[in-house]
């Protein structure tokens, strides 16, 4: 799965709506961000770590690093 439908899944698993996230981060970080703007990083693949972290606590989530299996 891309990054770009990983991320859209966990939105709408989560009950939000792009705008809704858009709109969370925008008023937690004093942005300015379009859904524009955040769609065409996710389709580009050039989202920042940072935000991918934003969209993740405006939906409820943390990301987690798990080992692998070796």
């Amino acid at each position: 799965m891309a990054i770009r439908d990983e991320i859209k899944a966990y939105i709408v698993g989560a009950g939000f709506k792009m705008v809704d996230v858009v709109d969370a981060i925008n008023d937690k970080h004093q942005k300015k961000d379009t859904i524009a703007n955040l769609s065409n990083k996710l389709t580009r693949g050039t989202l920042k770590y940072q935000e991918a972290e934003e969209i993740a606590d405006a939906i409820g989530y943390k990301i987690v690093w798990i080992p692998k299996d070796k």
